[in-house]
């Protein structure tokens, strides 16, 4: 007998039909003796959907009532997985993120998770229960609703799946494993066998949906091998587990592409130690993630002053606006701007620690194809670049062909 906690995303659940398919699936691991913890996402659609009822009212509503707004997401679909279940003759209950003993921090909409009391969730698999739990929701010390974050769900997962020492972890999708591109971009992608937690990082920090990076980060802190794979088919899909040294000898192992990057450019940004650092200080206690960051002289004619860039994540620019432009009178830059009509693209893969060439061969490919790179980021594994957004799917195309066909 295994614990297997399996996750199922909004795509899984769209509707009472795969919501259904998802029942008889768990009812199958479950008639084999296995102990099973299912975490599910809201619906699809419906998150957007509440985001979209909100935004009619006001621009910027409160972090505080989008949580409590966006949690009801969930906890339908827990419901009415429960519901196909018992039409199954199969025992089971549907828990919120705060009655499966998931605490968090105080950051609303994007809190992470202080630490998991799974014993209700013990109790309810030791009675012969299926335990559903609402994925992307948990609660603080003091019993404030919070979310996860977008793809929260798939951390609420890999959460329970080390809470619990899970035998065996599944992110259920609407993709049967991790490919080397989207393939709903580049027809030729293929399906990955295994990857390392540190390249899957990059791609979910470059962009790739597959999985939240948080999510992925906890996978690797605290060793939970996972398998992500599709609802729709019973293929094999692909193994995320620790770093080998069969992995080292493919130099690239995927290509990203994020379309929801913007930029913000700081002009006259006055050349004085601690400038920088009250700006990211600002936006950090925003809890606005910042990526790239590139610092160039003024071209403004005022002496030591910079102009400083840098990308945050779209749906995060209204408030990173706001933030910076309350800062105006304090660090004394001219004007901000913004841009919207950009995306990040990125290559990936372990073997880059130890080939050459890697990021000269990228950037001769892109010339070519007469696409400017506007901002620059590496790391050992990964190198990404800014580029514009209308020419993006192109240059996918063009990197996967020059680097994995």
């Amino acid at each position: 007998m295994a614990l297997i906690v399996q996750k199922y995303g909004g795509t899984s659940v769209a509707n009472t039909e795969r919501i259904q398919a998802v029942a008889r699936r768990v009812a199958r691991y479950r008639g084999q003796g296995d102990q099973v913890v299912v975490v599910v996402s809201a619906m699809s659609g419906v998150t957007d959907g509440l985001i979209k009822l909100a935004k009619e009212i006001t621009a910027l509503p409160s972090e505080r009532e989008m949580d409590m707004l966006l949690a009801t997401g969930e906890q339908q679909t827990i419901a009415l997985t429960a519901v196909a279940l018992h039409a199954l003759d199969v025992p089971a209950v549907s828990l919120t993120g705060a009655q499966a003993g998931i605490v968090t921090d105080g950051v609303h909409t994007k809190a992470k998770i202080r630490n998991i009391t799974p014993s209700a969730v013990h109790r309810l698999l030791d009675t012969g229960n299926v335990v559903i739990v609402a994925g992307f929701q948990g609660r603080t010390a003091e019993g404030q609703i919070t979310t996860l974050g977008r793809g929260g769900s798939d951390l609420t997962a890999i959460a329970l799946a080390a809470a619990l020492k899970a035998d065996l972890c599944q992110i259920y999708t609407d993709v049967d494993g991790i490919y080397t591109t989207d393939p709903r971009i580049v027809a030729s992608a293929r399906k990955l066998p295994e990857i390392a937690y540190d390249e899957l990082l990059e791609l979910a920090g470059a962009g790739a949906k597959v999985m939240q990076l948080r999510s992925v980060e906890f996978a690797k802190k605290f060793n939970v091998v996972f398998e992500v794979r599709s609802s729709l088919n019973e293929l094999p899909g692909t193994i995320v587990k620790e770093e080998t040294s069969s992995m080292e000898d493919v130099v690239v192992r995927g290509v990203s592409l994020d379309k929801h990057q913007a930029k913000i450019t700081l002009f006259g940004v006055p050349d004085q130690p601690g400038r920088a650092a009250r700006i990211f200080r600002a936006l950090a206690d925003a809890a606005i993630n910042v990526d790239m960051i590139v610092q160039t002289a003024s071209h403004e004619g005022r002496e030591r002053a910079t102009d400083l860039s840098f990308t945050v994540d779209k749906p995060d620019l209204l408030k990173a606006r706001r933030v910076i432009e309350g800062l105006q009178s304090e660090i004394g830059f001219s004007e901000a701007e913004s841009d919207e009509g950009l995306a990040k693209l990125s290559i990936v893969g372990v073997g880059m620690r130890s080939h050459s060439g890697v990021a000269a061969k990228m950037f001769d490919v892109l010339a070519h194809e007469g696409v400017n790179i506007g901002m620059i980021s590496t790391s050992e594994i990964k190198i990404s670049v800014v580029i514009e957004l209308a020419k993006g799917e192109h240059a996918l195309r063009t990197l996967h062909k020059a680097f994995l066909e």
